[in-house]
């Protein structure tokens, strides 16, 4: 305590820490002593206890103040270890204070760190994040559960997608994207019903090619449905027949036109894709090979004209519907105008593809086409000499009648000669020496081989167009 000397463990202050009063005891001096009959003490002699009331071992009773001091607060009382009165001999007793008397019940203290009833907004965040917890934990579970059920991997790793934009021009998917906006639908309506076909647009006027038996029956008139959905009416500029190739007209601006190839230029192999509306599927394509060139054929429904030409032989599909449209190479140019199957179903009865198509070669749908724009007719090529109905024995056709101003005539062939060949081409049936020759082109030269008697000779044809 302060001012306190614990040299020797007495305090030499007065009761109550008052200092002694001046003339006391000098510091250093002996403690008092016993106190004497006149009140003193007798030097030497322990200090004298203040007058109170002490217990059996010596020590004030508990509650109680030593005589003099009841009713005051001082600090010496708040410590009975430190009490400078204790009697060093006794025991310690610690003296409380009694509480004051009509004291209030003491203020609630509010435990900072107690946890109070939870708010609504508290509930409504505490529930919200569980359920977020708890969906993601479900969802992880259920993927690994998925994953880990997996028993087989299907398919072998790709290092890389197919670049679909990258397509080679040369390509089918490359052809076919080039060909397709200029490949239309036509429908023609008559007495009979409506018949459907295809076509391929040729100018950019409007010009259309398409089969003659396509708009056969029809009052000049069709409808034209394009790649992309939109419809135009169409008027029929002319037909031919013979050569089964017709020439319609829209009138519409930003057509396509086709790419034209040569036909005389294909080989037996070649790639090719057939494009059209087989049973009303708009915009198919299928694709083959040339299976033959210079195919004869003659073809014709009954009671109609006709039909002869060279055709290009192809096993891609086709299918009634695809008549009129392209057959084109693997530049995306059109060598041939799909026109008959071959199929083998009784009469009456629908023919599909068996892989036997024919298409007229392009050289002469072409040169057809022009005829029609340019006169609306179209001219025949012709040889001047009629043929015999049958083949004859050894192969070659027999000549019946050469008109004396014809062609043939004017080659030095007779009636009774049996042409052998017609530019290499063997004839074995009288529609081989007709078709091969519409082939060509009026003024075309042609080498006929033939056989007069047991001799065989050569000579050039320049051909013509018919009369008519």
């Amino acid at each position: 305590m302060g001012g306190t000397d614990v040299t020797d463990g007495w305090d030499w202050r007065q009761p109550g820490g008052t200092p002694a009063p001046a003339g006391g005891p000098a510091p250093g001096s002996p403690p008092p002593g016993i106190p004497g009959a006149g009140g003193g003490t007798t030097p030497g002699s322990p200090p004298q206890r203040p007058q109170g009331t002490y217990g059996a071992g010596g020590g004030t009773l508990p509650g109680s103040w030593p005589q003099g001091l009841q009713g005051t607060t001082s600090p010496w009382w708040s410590d009975a270890l430190a009490d400078p009165w204790r009697d060093p001999y006794a025991p310690a007793a610690v003296v409380v204070p009694a509480a004051p008397v009509g004291a209030g019940e003491p203020e609630p203290v509010t435990d900072p760190d107690a946890q109070g009833r939870p708010k609504l907004r508290q509930v409504v965040l505490v529930s919200l994040i569980t359920a977020l917890l708890a969906g993601s934990l479900g969802s992880a579970l259920t993927y690994a559960f998925l994953r880990g059920s997996a028993v087989t991997t299907l398919g072998a790793p790709s290092p890389s997608a197919p670049a679909l934009a990258q397509r080679k021009p040369e390509s089918l998917a490359g052809v076919a994207e080039k060909v397709l906006p200029s490949v239309v639908t036509i429908r023609v309506a008559s007495l009979g019903g409506t018949s459907e076909g295809s076509g391929f647009v040729v100018s950019a006027e409007g010009h259309i090619i398409t089969n003659d038996h396509v708009v056969a029956g029809g009052a000049s008139k069709a409808t034209v449905i394009f790649n992309d959905g939109s419809s135009a009416p169409a008027t029929v500029v002319g037909q031919d027949p013979e050569s089964d190739i017709a020439v319609i007209k829209v009138t519409r601006t930003g057509l396509q036109p086709v790419e034209f190839g040569d036909s005389d230029a294909l080989a037996v192999g070649d790639p090719v894709l057939a494009i059209g509306s087989p049973l009303s599927l708009a915009n198919t394509v299928t694709a083959g090979i040339v299976s033959a060139v210079d195919r004869t054929m003659q073809a014709g429904e009954p009671g109609g004209p006709t039909r002869y030409y060279a055709a290009i032989q192809t096993d891609a599909a086709v299918n009634h519907g695809n008549s009129g449209g392209p057959l084109v190479d693997s530049g995306g140019r059109v060598v041939g105008v799909n026109s008959t199957i071959k199929s083998l179903v009784a009469d009456g009865q629908e023919a599909g593809n068996i892989g036997l198509a024919f298409a007229i070669p392009i050289n002469q749908a072409k040169r057809i086409t022009q005829d029609i724009i340019g006169t609306g007719k179209a001219r025949r090529t012709v040889i001047g000499a009629q043929v015999g109905g049958t083949g004859v024995s050894g192969g070659g056709v027999r000549l019946n009648a050469v008109e004396p101003s014809g062609p043939a005539a004017a080659a030095g062939l007779r009636a009774g000669d049996v042409v052998l060949r017609l530019n290499r081409h063997p004839m074995t049936d009288p529609t081989d020496l007709v078709a091969l020759v519409r082939k060509y082109a009026p003024g075309s030269v042609v080498t006929v081989e033939y056989r007069r008697g047991t001799t065989r000779q050569n000579t050039s044809v320049t051909l013509a167009a018919d009369a008519k």
